[in-house]
């Protein structure tokens, strides 16, 4: 028997709970267009997002360790893959859409700028006058305008719900609206959810990447409170380890935590509100999807450390600052020689002015086509 679209849509409307997103209910995409016979508007969503050659380009962009320095580092594909997978638990686990929240979390980092946050600060500074950047606001112009891969339409023309997903700094502002709906104050289950396995995912796996990188050992996590739970869980569930076994099955558990809490506090919170829609959802007293008081106390701390010994590590920075000067320069010599942009950057210009369109160019650029530029230019960091 094959599983066809509106098989899939009678399902999910048996099935998920009466504030999830549904396929079948969508507001629909800008440019309307026919419905596939087998995959659901969030499915076409997902798959459109991982087809992009915007995401392809996150294999090669740093998520905390410049990319190329070691082979087991995350990157921000592999941090935006681990994700996507904490949200799907999530989401079954609510009874809301897993496909939509995987199709938001996919596309959360697809316009990240190269060297990680640092690269982002550095691209807020340079276009302090030109109306500043802002990641989360550089994947919506390449899902709704930068990637051409499509005819008939600039971008992925991807459905209302994800792209509100998506704009999560501007769900909280009065009034904010999106194609005429409004997307806040608190944005829809599935949005929120996705953005807590970003938090999730950071929590567990930039601490791994810090371990294997010989930046913090395991002995300076004992002052954590969380750390010291997730490793007793492991003990308990393993019995004796080995010292690479007990980390690995810490950080395991370090995820476990998280998720459980996540799920077990929106639980409360959908008892406590009984939300019968997505417009319940959003304008509920408070989020619905979020960490309990508990684990946020011990989260302050950790993510504390992880900052301090981490991401401000003296290696750590010294590698971000020669990125970002590189990166800095690089951004200044293309306004300078705006010849040297790429066919359809340049076709862009009158319509966005030659900054935006620069930064464009660069935040879509990987760490590695950074570099080669860097140096086909014959430009220096001296």
């Amino acid at each position: 028997m094959i599983r066809t679209r509106e098989a899939r849509e009678k399902w999910e409307e048996e099935r998920l709970a009466p504030y999830a997103a549904l396929s079948a209910r969508s507001r629909g995409r800008q440019h309307p267009e026919r419905p596939h016979p087998l995959r659901t508007e969030f499915q076409r969503d997902r798959d459109r997002v991982v087809h992009s050659r915007a995401f392809r380009r996150l294999e090669y962009k740093t998520q905390v360790f410049i990319n190329g320095t070691a082979d087991h580092y995350r990157t921000r594909m592999t941090h935006t893959i681990e994700m996507a997978a904490v949200g799907r638990t999530i989401a079954r686990a609510l009874g809301i859409n897993e496909d939509l929240t995987e199709a938001i979390a996919l596309a959360h980092d697809i316009g990240h700028s190269p060297f990680g946050h640092c690269g982002e600060r550095e691209l807020n500074q340079l276009m302090k006058n030109e109306g500043g950047f802002d990641h989360n606001q550089q994947s919506l112009r390449w899902v709704e305008i930068l990637e051409t891969c499509y005819a008939g339409f600039e971008g992925l023309n991807l459905t209302w719900e994800v792209r509100g997903g998506l704009r999560k700094h501007e769900a909280h502002l009065p009034g904010a609206c999106l194609d005429g709906h409004p997307i806040g104050p608190h944005q829809m289950l599935e949005a929120q959810v996705a953005d807590l396995a970003d938090d999730i995912t950071y929590h567990a796996h930039d601490l791994d990447d810090g371990l294997d990188a010989g930046l913090i050992s395991i002995e300076d996590l004992e002052g954590l409170e969380l750390w010291q739970i997730a490793r007793e869980r492991a003990l308990q569930r393993h019995g004796r380890l080995d010292r690479e076994q007990l980390r690995f099955a810490s950080v395991r558990a370090l995820l476990d935590i998280q998720v459980e809490d996540v799920i077990h506090t929106a639980h409360e919170r959908v008892e406590e509100f009984h939300p019968a829609s997505i417009e319940e959802v959003m304008n509920c007293p408070m989020r619905i999807v979020d960490f309990s008081e508990g684990l946020r106390e011990m989260l302050e701390p950790y993510r504390a450390f992880l900052f301090q010994r981490v991401y401000w590590h003296p290696d750590v920075a010294a590698a971000n600052d020669e990125a970002v000067e590189m990166m800095r320069r690089l951004f200044l010599y293309y306004v300078r020689h705006p010849e040297h942009l790429g066919r359809k950057a340049r076709a862009r210009i009158p319509r966005f002015g030659l900054w935006r369109t620069v930064c464009d160019y660069i935040s879509g650029m990987t760490d590695r086509y950074a570099l080669e530029e860097f140096q086909r230019y014959g430009l220096s960091v001296r």
